[in-house]
């Protein structure tokens, strides 16, 4: 045999033709069970006469049949063709059991709905329409040729009898349907939760960079009326040195220069900012030089505390180095901001289960429950007019979900706690670790 023969088609277990094959295979254990005891019943319970050998042959066909596909699956990617297949033998297995139990006059016949119903929906219209022909077919045959039931006693115990085996199937049939159809509407419920979930996170990216845009597109148009606004500050402070301006007068022309200079200087990073973290790289970096350039000149007059639990500095991530120090260092700010003077922010850094988690605790009076789920909003804040723009925790979210991670807020009126979690995948393989 080639190599290439040997080669097994990758399996994806997330895929909806592998996930449907797992439940197939369950319910045709279930099926092939209750079929074994349906005939175990009816022959030494209700002491009707079957021909047992060749029942229990086709359930043990049956059982054989699903061992070769669990072996099956496990080397191979389903499917349609595959699931069709299984649900074909099982309509060709049902019919054998009827032929020889009576055929139309079983009551169980109309479980070849139960085949029908999974296929409609497991397999696409054609597959489907397909089964339900072949269903038919056997349906047919069954009038002609079957071998009936040697039943003892009256025709009125033989009626009692088929309907109460009718409501047994009747059971029997509505408990597959019913626990097969939740089953796709659960499968079909969390398949839209995660495809909200993405579409959540590409709106977050597209608004990531909407801002870089916005950020790139102000520093080019308002360089030139700050350039402009220098030199004129230039020269008018040339001209009040030469007519013997007041010192307080001179003060304020250097001030007002100064913060032209400061201005331009923002726009400058604004413009670099926005094109490098947006596209920038994943680089393997030592966490604790991350953390400390993230910290390093934060503004405000609340001390910060960093606690790595277990030399977690040594340990290298693979993030977006400047993307990442921002998210953590707008975090950081937010938190001095709530902050006294007198109190301190904490950054504890730890590993659990192998994840990385970063926890930001200040020690302000909380944010109300209404204004905790709306942070995170781009250009939502609650700070002062022109203290901020509500970008900060927003950028941060969007980082640390676009590494995979997440970011959590909780608050209560002894403060707020901002929780960044990476998962393990980030630490380079190779990296010390200290548990």
């Amino acid at each position: 045999m080639s190599d290439k023969a040997q080669v097994a088609v990758p399996v994806d277990a997330t895929h909806p033709d592998q996930i449907n094959l797992g439940w197939l295979i369950r319910l045709r254990w279930s099926m092939a069970a209750g079929q074994l005891a349906t005939i175990l019943a009816v022959h030494y319970l209700l002491r009707i006469a079957l021909p047992l050998e060749p029942l229990l042959t086709i359930v043990a066909l049956e059982a054989a049949s699903n061992g070769a596909a669990i072996l099956f699956a496990r080397r191979h990617a389903a499917r349609p063709v595959f699931l069709a297949t299984l649900l074909a033998l099982d309509v060709v297995m049902c019919t054998g059991l009827l032929f020889f139990t009576g055929g139309p006059s079983n009551p169980f016949s109309f479980l070849y709905l139960v085949e029908i119903a999974l296929a409609a929906t497991t397999l696409a219209g054609a597959w489907t329409w397909a089964l339900t022909a072949l269903a038919l077919v056997c349906s047919a045959v069954l009038f002609q040729w079957h071998r009936p039931l040697s039943m003892t006693g009256s025709h009125e115990l033989y009626m009692d009898l088929h309907l109460r085996g009718m409501w047994v199937a009747f059971g029997v049939a509505a408990s597959f349907i019913v626990y097969f159809l939740l089953r796709v509407r659960r499968a079909l419920a969390a398949r839209e939760a995660e495809l909200q979930r993405s579409r959540l996170v590409a709106a977050r990216q597209e608004r990531l960079a909407s801002l870089a845009t916005l950020a790139a597109g102000a520093a080019h148009e308002l360089s030139t009326p700050l350039g402009t606004i220098a030199v004129v500050m230039k020269e008018l402070q040339r001209r009040a040195s030469l007519v013997g301006a007041d010192a307080d007068a001179m003060d304020d022309l250097r001030l007002v220069r100064e913060q032209v200079d400061r201005c331009r200087a923002i726009l400058e990073r604004m413009s670099a900012d926005a094109g490098e973290t947006v596209g920038e790289g994943v680089v393997a970096t030592p966490l604790g030089g991350l953390v400390a350039t993230a910290l390093t000149d934060l503004p405000g007059a609340v001390a910060v505390r960093t606690a790595f639990k277990n030399g977690e500095a040594d340990l290298r991530v693979r993030v977006p180095p400047r993307a990442f120090g921002q998210a953590l260092r707008g975090i950081v700010k937010n938190a001095q901001e709530a902050s006294g003077a007198q109190d301190e922010v904490v950054l504890l850094i730890s590993r659990a289960a192998g994840a990385l988690t970063m926890e930001v605790r200040d020690q302000g009076t909380g944010i109300p429950l209404a204004v905790l789920e709306r942070i995170g909003e781009p250009f939502f804040t609650t700070k002062a007019p022109g203290q901020g723009m509500g970008l900060g925790v927003f950028l941060a979210r969007t980082t640390v979900e676009r590494l995979g991670g997440e970011l959590r807020l909780t608050s209560s009126p002894a403060g707020t706690t901002a929780l960044f979690r990476l998962p393990a995948t980030l630490i380079e393989p190779g990296a010390p670790m200290h548990e």
